[in-house]
């Protein structure tokens, strides 16, 4: 119902819009779909946001420290309005659109606070209709094919099966099964956007979960919750796969996979060469006991940590990703079987 009233509104905008946003980059706009890893929390039809996974402040407080906005930068790209903040202009959705949303599922949420990845998909696709109506066929097609559409999703999914596996979903999947799924579920997304002429679609991997503090307080070790990891490197590994394989079908797209985990990993295992000093606690929060429920809680140097919070990375690991997944430095080979710059060369 929401969205078809905001269709509605965007509609009578749109009779009179005039003027398009034209970018100066060699992509479009960047169109964000995803989960927490994609949004702070305020992308939302709801006034009232509880979080059940994240923090209230679970990226420092602005989207523009999060992943997929640090690219769009690197692109040349402005900043992707959120879905639910937008005014409805065609110049703006020209710009990009971030339909993400904290703690977004592939698979159907348990809430309706909470948008899935088919939600979503809804939204991108009446979006990419209405640039159809105003614009006309050719000059939307054409507009599309050279937008990038961003996909991070999985993480809410595999803290769902962990955290709360009394849950619908922890007893009705085994894990081997829940990665196929999960993969299963992706794909079909790929495929529709392409059908809906999307040429440029970049997947991003789920982190590794295991060694967040929110998981790390599960294990009955001191180190990583080895399980949680295991499950989100299968999820990872056919979701690359896929991925290549689709490549090789689909000739004139580029489907880029970047495995944020691979890198992640790198700066555990080597924190002294990324200025990297605690690679286990929360900057701001409680770890395992609770999220960042002000940044007044957080640490007085969160560059030196891993974690910002109990499932999120700080801005600076962030940073080093948009660096890695960029131009394949200091993290290489994360991005496959381009790096995000060859994409736009």
């Amino acid at each position: 119902m929401a969205i078809r009233k905001w269709l509605v509104g965007l509609i009578c905008v749109m009779i009179t819009t005039k003027h398009a946003y034209v970018s100066t980059s060699a992509a479009s706009a960047m169109y964000v779909l995803g989960d927490s890893s994609v949004d702070c929390g305020d992308n939302t039809p709801l006034d009232a946001f509880i979080p059940k996974n994240i923090s209230q402040f679970p990226c420092n407080g602005s989207d523009a420290t999060l992943l997929p906005h640090l690219i769009a930068k690197k692109m040349g790209l402005p900043y992707t309005t959120p879905f639910y903040s937008q005014n409805g202009s065609i110049p703006e959705i020209q710009q990009g659109i971030n339909f993400g949303s904290a703690e977004a599922t592939i698979l159907y949420p348990g809430s309706s606070n909470y948008q899935s990845l088919n939600q979503q998909l809804r939204q991108a696709f009446e979006t990419l209709q209405l640039l159809q109506l105003q614009l006309g066929q050719e000059t939307a097609t054409n507009f599309i094919r050279s937008s990038v559409f961003y996909l991070s999703f999985g993480k809410d999914d595999f803290l769902d099966y962990f955290l709360r596996n009394s849950s619908e979903t922890g007893f009705k999947y085994n894990g081997q099964n829940f990665t196929q799924i999960l993969v299963h579920q992706m794909m079909n997304a790929i495929r529709s956007l392409y059908a809906s002429n999307v040429r440029k679609i970049v997947c991003a991997g789920v982190l590794p979960l295991g060694c967040t503090p929110h998981l790390m307080s599960s294990s009955s070790s001191k180190g990583c919750f080895d399980e949680a990891n295991m499950l989100v490197l299968e999820f990872n590994t056919r979701l690359q796969q896929n991925i290549a394989a689709i490549n090789a079908e689909l000739r004139d797209a580029h489907i880029i996979f970047c495995d944020v985990y691979r890198a992640i990993m790198e700066f555990i295992n080597n924190p002294k060469a990324y200025g990297i000093e605690d690679v286990k606690n929360a900057c701001c929060g409680l770890g395992g006991g609770g999220g960042c429920l002000s940044t007044n809680m957080a640490c007085g140097k969160a560059s030196t940590h891993i974690w910002w919070d109990f499932n999120n990375p700080t801005p600076a690991v962030n940073s080093l990703l948009a660096d890695s997944t960029w131009s394949g430095r200091p993290v290489s080979s994360i991005c496959s079987p381009i790096t995000l710059q060859q994409l736009l060369a």
